[in-house]
């Protein structure tokens, strides 16, 4: 009889929906997204229209995936690496770095011609174990050497285009290479190949997190990596890890971004690609502290800016103005996602309305 009492006050006690709703952490970032849509629609009708064409759909929003692609990879990267209490400034030069070896692999095997799918593998290969190599050098600075994260992939992000640049002699190097072309050129299933790169990393990096227990334990290392640590989680082999998948993530982003332009420019590839990636994850809500993160809120994350910089591009802006809105609409929507934030803005909207009522 207790029990039956009850359910009526738990179900007064339970929050709305609406309540519900609006404290979701993807709640902001996804409205973002749709006003962002809405907008465009509005001011082009034809903003949203699809069209299937020779087997192939096209599209604004396809555009926006396409090209949102190399920023979903290195944002998931980020987050992860967010996740642990860490920071990673060198997703940009690792980008350049992947392409431009990509680019002098090609070069020499079978002069960068054919139909041959060697010469891919063989770029593939070599692009993503020099990111790899990047990762673990930014991971053991940080780990083994103790350094502060902002200063340890400093030195990459500054010593990594020298490197890239070395590579290429300072040229931008050309991509003659038919199924290069095909990473991020290509179309499967209708859609852009590149959406399905972005869509398996983040399906297989959700299944790692959510189904095993590598997700509690980066939320725990994110929370306080000595209490961890002690209750035997392996915080720096994990931490060691994140920087790794990040600096593999970016070396992704790079074949992608190389494929797509079908060149490599060591000076210019993903500049302030570290500074979007950053973006996307704190729209998404993570927080930057570590230990709560959203790979689905950097996804959204990253699909604001682009379609934000589509939108620029669109409206005829100059894109001088790009970095400025970006930064407003950050600051919109963090000050959105803020509980403290939402609280003050509610007191000051209640209070007069209290004091017309007495």
């Amino acid at each position: 009889m207790a029990a039956a009492d009850d359910a009526p006050r738990q179900a007064a006690q339970r929050p709305s929906l609406p309540r519900r709703l609006f404290a979701h952490p993807l709640f902001w970032p996804v409205l973002a997204l749709a006003l962002l849509l809405l907008g465009n629609g509005l001011l082009n009708p034809g903003f949203l229209a699809l069209q299937w064409r020779d087997g192939h759909l096209y599209g604004n929003l396809v555009d926006i995936a396409n090209r949102a692609a190399p920023l979903v990879l290195v944002s998931l990267g980020m987050t992860l690496v967010i996740a642990v209490r860490g920071l990673d400034i060198s997703v940009g030069a690792v980008l350049a770095i992947a392409a431009t070896v990509a680019a002098w692999t090609l070069g020499r095997v079978q002069g960068n011609g054919g139909e041959s799918l060697a010469p891919l593998f063989a770029a593939i290969a070599a692009a993503l174990g020099a990111a790899l190599l990047c990762g673990l050098w930014n991971g053991l600075l940080v780990v083994k050497l103790g350094l502060q994260p902002i200063i340890a992939t400093l030195v990459l992000m500054v010593a990594g285009r020298g490197i890239a640049q070395l590579l290429s002699d300072g040229q931008i190097l050309t991509i003659y290479h038919a199924p290069y072309a095909f990473l991020g050129g290509g179309f499967l299933l209708g859609l852009p190949f590149a959406v399905f790169v972005a869509a398996a990393v983040f399906a297989a990096l959700k299944l790692l997190l959510d189904r095993t227990a590598l997700g509690l334990f980066v939320s725990a290392i994110g929370h306080n990596p000595v209490a961890a640590h002690v209750a035997g989680v392996r915080a720096r082999a994990i931490t060691l890890a994140a920087y790794v998948f990040c600096a593999f993530s970016a070396g992704l982003a790079g074949l992608l971004v190389s494929s797509n332009v079908a060149s490599a420019d060591a000076n210019n590839a993903g500049q302030l690609l570290e500074l979007d990636a950053i973006l996307a994850v704190a729209l998404g809500g993570t927080s930057l502290a570590g230990g709560r993160y959203s790979l689905a809120g950097s996804l959204v994350g990253a699909l604001i800016i682009q379609t934000l910089t589509t939108t620029i591009y669109a409206i005829g802006v100059p894109p001088q103005v790009n970095l400025v809105v970006k930064a407003v609409l950050v600051l919109a929507v963090l000050l959105l996602q803020s509980p403290e934030f939402r609280a003050r803005a509610r007191a000051l909207v209640l209070r007069p309305a209290a004091r017309e009522g007495a």
